[in-house]
């Protein structure tokens, strides 16, 4: 599959041929990622950290930039991480995994070679599933430093050297890179037959073709230049890298976002192609051979927000938002037999922020000013200390948590904000 690239610089996305040449230069981070997020995850690179232009409290002008990207999709980040503190950081700050380079090859003091004592420090402090180690080489040699040295190694071993140390290698083709002159299969073919952990490859892949020829070998793409200048599609590589050779109909897990399983249907190369055109979750119709898009007649739409594949290539698990109910019935769900929405937290919050943007006659949340909600919370959190029993304490903090969330409302935080900062604090 597709692993799509943001490379920033100066506070700019970029894309660098071969590292240093610069081709383009966008301003618009937050809407390339929450494109890029539908398709796979995304790798985000902060150029100026890898190659040290850095200011005197060590943050970059990308550094903003990045924790900002860090949540708002399936992250893996790169550039400049030369130590288990940085790298734990931005683990807590949501990237899902960190990338390594030069520092893998680099030793304490400054000549190439594996730095085991690192590569250990890291695992010990973000666990080995959390690391990509780049194995990125220039006429066969790892290369280092923003790729202006060589290490010296040769990437077969150097990447044999370092994966007990990694769940994922991420090889680019240096003299390659941003040509879209084409992949070196055979280099790549030699380096998956000798590794056995997940491999990226980055360099040169211009076409889709070369992206399913990888995705054969057993190779995931990173893809930078190709998708901005549109030679390659996301959406077209996506299908693509689907296995239709075990089913002409592969299935379809519709989740809403709270996690909740809403629907299975069966989707082919065209059912996909019109989701991807359309925004909304498109299926083939078993029964009446034809395509249809969920809520085209009823209006129960489900928006599609990502759409992950298993490690098989043939199972989608689409997250959407659904306009209404989902099944025909008028459930929820089609796993159930009601139209109730199952109550969460977030639906609290959708409620609530109903009753601000549509005030009823009687409402009392809609009279719940900045001041007075804070006022019940002081005196909900008061009787809710004061509880006994599991009852009273129920009651009590139904009460609180809903004044909270009238609060949280009020001043822009969601209950994800919530979760993001407690998990921060989880993994600090």
């Amino acid at each position: 599959m597709i692993i799509s690239s943001i490379d920033l610089k100066d506070g700019k996305v970029v894309q660098l041929r071969q590292g240093k040449d610069l081709v383009l230069e966008r301003d618009n981070p937050d809407e390339l990622i929450r494109e890029f997020d539908r398709y796979g995850e995304v790798a985000i690179i902060d150029l100026d950290a890898a190659l040290r232009n850095t200011r005197s409290d060590g943050t970059t002008a990308n550094t903003a930039i990045l924790k900002r990207l860090l949540r708002q999709g399936s992250v893996r980040v790169g550039g400049g991480i030369r130590d288990a503190k940085k790298a734990k950081e931005l683990i807590s700050l949501g990237a899902q995994k960190i990338i390594i380079g030069s520092a893998a090859f680099t030793l304490s003091d400054g000549s190439p070679g594996v730095n085991a004592e690192f590569l250990d420090a890291l695992a010990q402090a973000v666990g080995k599933e959390r690391i990509i180690v780049s194995v990125d080489a220039r006429d066969g040699k790892i290369a280092v430093k923003g790729w202006t040295e060589s290490a010296g190694i040769d990437l077969v071993e150097g990447a044999q050297a370092v994966e007990k140390w990694a769940s994922e290698l991420l090889f680019t083709c240096v003299e390659r890179e941003g040509t879209m002159t084409g992949i070196d299969l055979d280099l790549v073919t030699k380096l998956r037959q000798a590794v056995s952990c997940r491999l990226v490859v980055a360099g040169g892949v211009s076409t889709v073709d070369e992206v399913v020829a990888l995705e054969r070998l057993g190779c995931d793409v990173q893809l930078g230049m190709a998708l901005y200048t549109g030679k390659v599609s996301l959406a077209d590589g996506f299908i693509s890298c689907l296995d239709w050779e075990k089913e002409a109909l592969l299935p379809v897990v519709a989740q809403a976002e709270s996690g909740e399983v809403l629907m299975v249907g069966y989707a082919n190369r065209e059912a996909l192609a019109k989701t991807f055109e359309n925004g909304n979750l498109t299926f083939w119709s078993r029964s009446r051979s034809k395509l249809w898009t969920k809520g085209e007649t009823s209006g129960n739409t489900l928006s599609v927000v990502r759409l992950r594949v298993d490690c098989d290539r043939d199972t989608i698990l689409a997250t959407v938002r659904p306009a209404g109910p989902t099944c025909h019935t008028g459930a929820w769900t089609c796993f159930q037999t009601t139209a109730d929405r199952p109550y969460s937290l977030p639906f609290l919050s959708s409620i609530i922020a109903d009753r601000f943007a549509n005030p009823r006659p009687g409402s009392y949340t809609a009279t719940l000013t900045a001041e007075r909600v804070r006022e019940k919370i002081e005196e909900e959190a008061e009787e809710l200390i004061e509880a006994e029993g599991k009852d009273d304490v129920v009651w009590e903090v139904a009460d609180l948590l809903y004044f909270m969330n009238v609060l949280m409302y009020r001043e822009g935080v969601s209950w994800q904000d919530v979760l993001d900062e407690l998990d921060k604090r989880h993994k600090k």
